[in-house]
């Protein structure tokens, strides 16, 4: 029974891994929206410039229709609970040495907004000081088009998400030097990436 059972299950993740195509070969199929439960925790593998932490997140953002009849949309951010749950902000967290500035700005907001998207050219670099810890970091911003909003997410037990207008976004974020990557995606949307947003 026990191989029986053993075989069964293992032609079945066989056969869903993989698909007959090809004049009969068998190549493995794309395996989407797997994601990993579980945040990158610690600070052992995080990256510092002249002792200053350097942190990356996204602004997350989506175009809303005004009306039905209408072609009009609205720019809507997405953004997130705080883990002490004071005020909100966007996705942002520690730019590990093992992976790039674009693809830890991707995984922070996958972890901490279960959001998934096109990310555009950094909106720039703050330096600002930590609430908790005191220190001086670096935050890099970048804007996230969101393509996929997920129903599980690592922290999604830690964090509320809202979709926000603007107005509503500058109200309720409570750093100031995210509230300037806003701008700065607000001023490229309005006037082209073309043009200088400063």
């Amino acid at each position: 029974m026990g191989l029986f059972l053993s075989r069964n299950i293992a032609d079945f993740v066989f056969s869903s891994l993989f698909s007959k195509k090809n004049g009969g070969n068998f190549i493995p199929m794309q395996i989407q929206d797997v994601v990993s439960l579980v945040s990158r925790t610690g600070r052992h593998m995080q990256r510092y410039d002249k002792g200053c932490r350097q942190v990356v997140g996204c602004v997350p953002y989506r175009f809303r229709k005004i009306e039905q009849s209408s072609s009009l949309e609205e720019l809507e951010v997405l953004v997130i609970s705080s883990q002490k749950g004071q005020g909100m902000l966007f996705p942002k967290g520690g730019w590990e040495i093992d992976e790039s500035i674009e693809d830890a700005a991707k995984r922070e907001t996958l972890e901490e907004a279960g959001v998934i998207g096109h990310l555009g050219s950094r909106l720039g670099m703050w330096r600002y000081k930590s609430k908790s810890h005191g220190t001086v970091h670096e935050g890099y911003m970048f804007p996230l088009l969101v393509q996929q909003q997920l129903d599980l997410w690592p922290e999604q037990s830690a964090r509320k998400r809202q979709w926000m207008s603007v107005a509503e976004a500058r109200e309720a974020c409570q750093n100031w030097w995210m509230r300037e990557a806003l701008e700065k995606l607000v001023c490229l949307q309005q006037a082209g990436e073309e043009t200088k947003c400063t």
